[in-house]
């Protein structure tokens, strides 16, 4: 298979014996507190009677102020630490409880008149990355940039195909696009290759990944290339077609979806590292059907988790929230992907010849076709070896037809009908023989 074929081819704290008195009379260090009890992250001090980082001081205090009630979507048995703490709320809040954090200890701290707060010493939180981090931020970095070169480096062209009207399928434009994402497929390859710890995993779980993943980073690759001054998008070798081009070629009632999509990266900013990195997450998830070692995958994601989150807040030192909204794209592109898998079903009856191989290949992922298998149990129309399906089994109704008629004319006549017994088992014979053809290949057609 293509894809077989084409693979083939944390920071150390400082203690304060470390600390280096920059005066005869030095002040005395600050206080070193205990990992935070729920997640082991760097703590700022002892909140709700434990000590904590701010992050699970905030979450277990709107938790309860809130009363807020959440769902384990696994075994109610997930590991809490700082990469995975904000993957599960119910086991965070469980941990929480399980380390000692007290509510009415929060109840109190809120009936507390603020004149008599005493406000807590926050110790800033780290946007310095590790120099593991660091390493597989420019790892990835590079990956990414050497298989997808940015707008700018691109000499954009147009083409005036079907560019006003909305047509089922623009052939040319369907050739243009099928070509370009094929190319684009074997750079996904290469730039999954090149991610520290892909090649580790076994060649099933490398193929598994590539096939669920391959096209939620071909939709977010094409997307980050979205021009929305003129509305377009621009595709590896510089072509650019507008929205009804974009539908023309292929994308038919998936366009306004993808196009929306685009549209909402826009307000993230994302440069080029980031949108690596988001592509490696994507790829590298255990939560994919059919994974040999999902736990050896998910100890993959996590450094990658974590380089995206202080990568990011580094950029935009105010906005802390733009980390989890990158993460909710991953949901949005499963989704994209998913209404890809049905509009290929489609595309699949319109283009003339087969669809390309690694297409063909990246299309068949079953997390893409499980939700809508249920939805499209009546059989496609009669194109191809349907038509001789139904052919032949027009040819086996007659037959039967012409035998029920002539046991019923000798009978009328009142003739003997022993001689034409052989004649009706060859018949018979011929019937089952087409009842039990696979219908293939044709019998008279």
């Amino acid at each position: 298979p293509g894809y077989r074929k084409l693979l083939s081819v944390e920071t150390q704290s400082t203690s304060s014996e470390e600390m280096v008195p920059s005066s005869p009379s030095p002040p005395p260090p600050p206080r070193v507190y205990k990992p935070c009890f729920v997640c082991q992250d760097k703590s700022s001090g002892y909140h709700y009677g434990v000590s904590s980082c701010e992050g699970c001081k905030g979450f277990f205090r709107r938790s309860i102020q809130k009363n807020m009630v959440y769902t384990c979507h696994r075994d109610k048995n997930c590991q809490i630490n700082k990469v995975t703490r904000n993957r599960c709320q119910y086991c965070r809040l469980q941990k929480c409880f399980e380390v000692g954090m007290s509510k009415e200890a929060v109840r109190n701290d809120r009936n507390k008149k603020k004149k008599d707060v005493k406000e807590e010493l926050v110790l800033p939180e780290s946007y310095e990355l590790s120099g593991e981090l660091e390493e597989l931020v420019n790892k990835v970095s590079k990956a990414h940039k050497e298989t997808f070169p940015s707008l700018g480096q691109l000499g954009k062209y147009t083409t005036n195909s079907s560019s006003d009207t909305r047509v089922q399928l623009d052939l040319g434009l369907w050739d243009k696009f099928s070509e370009l994402s094929t190319k684009c497929i074997i750079k996904i390859v290469e730039f999954a290759k090149r991610l520290p710890g892909f090649t580790t995993l076994t060649i099933a779980d490398q193929i598994t990944l590539l096939k669920s993943a391959c096209l939620d980073i071909l939709m977010l690759r094409i997307c980050t290339r979205y021009t929305p001054e003129q509305d377009t998008m621009t595709f590896s070798d510089g072509l650019t077609l507008n929205r009804t081009q974009m539908h023309n070629a292929g994308f038919g009632p998936l366009t306004d979806l993808v196009f929306a999509f685009a549209g909402q990266l826009l307000p993230l900013e994302m440069d080029d590292t980031e949108t690596g990195l988001l592509s490696a997450i994507c790829l590298i998830c255990g939560d994919r059907m059919d994974l040999e070692e999902p736990q050896k995958v998910d100890k993959l994601q996590e450094p990658l988790l974590e380089a995206l989150k202080i990568y990011a807040r580094r950029r935009r030192p105010n906005k802390p929230h733009m980390f989890p909204r990158m993460l909710m794209k991953i949901t949005d592109l499963r989704g994209i992907s998913t209404k890809g898998a049905e509009r290929a079903i489609t595309l699949k009856m319109e283009i003339p010849g087969p669809m390309p191989p690694l297409i063909r290949e990246m299309l068949e992922n079953p997390e893409a076709f499980e939700d809508q298998t249920e939805d499209n149990e009546s059989p496609p129309p009669p194109t191809g070896q349907n038509q001789i399906k139904y052919a032949n089994l027009l040819l086996l109704w007659l037959l039967l037809l012409n035998i029920v008629f002539n046991f019923s004319f000798f009978q009328f006549i009142n003739k003997s009908i022993h001689i034409y017994i052989p004649l009706y088992f060859c018949l018979l014979f011929v019937i089952l023989v087409l009842y039990m053809n696979p219908f293939r290949e044709p019998f008279f057609f």
